[in-house]
């Protein structure tokens, strides 16, 4: 029982975090972008001052995986590389740490569009 309760935790870190937004969606005039937006900042702001890396640590892929993961990683990049670099450090450190991320999301974008037909919304 105790080997699923990672799964568990991440489960049921990553539906809260889309709750909300589905919440936001239903209950608010913002758009999708500025919810996500809203969840790159929010990581930001938590990873900066020290509060997501505990819930990260709880949640593993539950709360790594979404936006607010996302955010946190480059708060943590900025923060490490501020201390080696000094000042040059808060312009290349969000990049080196999300590196892999933007990579990645680059790689399955050009895939992607490679193996589907884009069509305007209008047809």
């Amino acid at each position: 029982m105790s080997a699923l309760m990672p799964y568990a935790r991440a489960f049921f870190a990553g539906g809260l975090l889309c709750v909300a937004g589905q919440l936001l969606i239903d209950y608010t005039r913002l758009t999708p972008a500025r919810i996500l937006t809203s969840y790159v900042v929010a990581g930001v702001v938590l990873g900066a001052l020290g509060l997501y890396g505990p819930f990260a640590d709880w949640a593993g892929a539950g709360a790594t995986v979404p936006l607010t993961g996302f955010g946190s990683a480059i708060a943590r990049g900025v923060r490490e590389a501020v201390g080696e670099k000094g000042l040059l450090g808060v312009f290349s450190g969000g990049f080196t740490a999300a590196s892999a991320g933007l990579g990645a999301a680059v790689v399955a974008g050009l895939a992607i569009s490679l193996l589907c037909k884009p069509k305007d919304k209008g047809e």
